[in-house]
């Protein structure tokens, strides 16, 4: 993915288009070091039943494990589809999970389908053209 991409991807903007969106999902740090996500303001499931990344929860900001489990959950609850989630997760660890603030962030549902269009949309590309 070219950079330009990447740095346009939405990542937890602060205005939200929670008008378009059916769900949110928030993830905030508890005493600045607990992290805890919830998609409209319940728990996020970590669907270690997809993939065990990490068994000490959530992460992000970085490229690490605990931000794969955040990433594999976020699309997976999203997306609906468990083996479209396994399958782009790394790709929307790096796109995404990676460059969302370390305090705090929100995501909708149009802004991660937004970053899930642009990440398959990559993919193809790079299928067609074996790279």
């Amino acid at each position: 993915m070219s950079d330009s991409q990447v740095s346009s991807l939405p990542v937890g903007s602060p205005q939200a288009r929670a008008g378009s969106a059916s769900k949110i999902y928030r993830g905030r740090r508890k005493y600045g070091m607990t992290a805890r996500v919830t998609v409209n303001r319940r728990p996020l499931n970590p669907r270690r039943d997809l993939w065990s990344h990490w068994p000490g929860g959530f992460e992000w900001s970085y490229g690490g494990s605990g931000p794969a489990q955040l990433a594999l959950a976020l699309l997976a609850d999203h997306l609906g589809d468990d083996e479209r989630a396994v399958r782009l997760h790394q790709e929307f660890k790096w796109a995404v999970v990676a460059r969302l603030p370390h305090h705090g962030w929100d995501l909708t549902s149009w802004e991660i389908d937004e970053a899930v269009a642009l990440l398959e949309g990559e993919i193809a590309v790079e299928e067609a053209l074996n790279i």
